[in-house]
């Protein structure tokens, strides 16, 4: 899974190269699946996704009656 990339010439600009890199990049589509692995979480139950929810909501319901009272 790696990409290499040499230089065509002596004299060939340094932008160029990584242009081609990126290029290459791109063309390979490693990006999405290691962007994937990045963002990977363990699943959650039921209950604690829910628990969750609940809390933010109600994190939610407290703020627009802060933001009603001018307290923030």
């Amino acid at each position: 899974m790696s990409i290499k990339v040499t230089r065509k010439d002596q004299n060939e600009a340094n932008e160029n190269i990584i242009r081609r890199f990126n290029r290459k990049v791109l063309q390979s589509g490693t990006m999405p699946v290691i962007k994937a692995r990045m963002r990977f979480s363990k699943p959650i139950s039921k209950r604690e996704r829910r628990n969750r929810a609940i809390l933010r909501e109600i994190r939610r319901a407290e703020k627009a009656e802060r933001i009603k009272l001018g307290l923030r």
